[in-house]
């Protein structure tokens, strides 16, 4: 059971830019040059924004995979991750349910996944507010590209009204 914190924080990371290399499927895509020099400097980003996670939970396509590879090796530390399938191709309300089911120890998650469920989740716990940070995510979610939420509460009580978006950080803005 998830106990109440005070100080919990979400960070949605979608994946570096990836290639389509000949006729391979959509989940073994790998990640484009442009992708490879992504995540590390939004790894770098997130080590020094103070955001490091807790846990991860990572969809187990190859570009996903791939991306935790490269943000990690920047975060300078390993924190337990999981290679969750139900993220590949995810709806709002599947990424709410994984996310659901993050320790209750873990006071900061990153979720490492796939337009379009990242950006509609983000967009979703971004609520109506009219702040530059939402706009910027409404306008769009690029690869690469992370928005970080805190609320309090358990991981089970992630919602719109509960969350707010404190950063939104695209690859471009660094």
């Amino acid at each position: 059971m998830n106990a109440p914190t005070t100080n919990r924080t979400l960070i949605l990371l979608r994946h570096a830019k990836s290639d389509w290399p000949g006729n391979a499927p959509d989940h073994e895509r790998p990640l484009a040059e442009r992708g490879r020099r992504d995540a590390p400097a939004m790894g770098r980003w997130l080590r020094d924004s103070g955001y490091r996670p807790d846990r991860v939970l990572c969809s187990t396509a190859l570009r996903t995979r791939q991306t935790w590879d490269l943000v990690r090796d920047e975060l300078g530390d390993e924190p337990p991750t999981e290679f969750e399938p139900r993220v590949y191709g995810a709806t709002v309300q599947e990424l709410l349910d994984v996310i659901a089911g993050a320790p209750a120890e873990a006071g900061t998650v990153l979720v490492i996944g796939h337009n379009p469920g990242l950006e509609y989740l983000s967009l979703t716990l971004a609520g109506d507010a009219p702040t530059e940070e939402r706009e910027r995510l409404r306008v769009k979610f690029p690869t690469a590209s992370a928005a970080v939420f805190e609320w309090s509460g358990a991981w089970n009580e992630v919602a719109a009204g509960k969350t707010r978006l404190v950063r939104f950080m695209t690859p471009h803005d660094l």
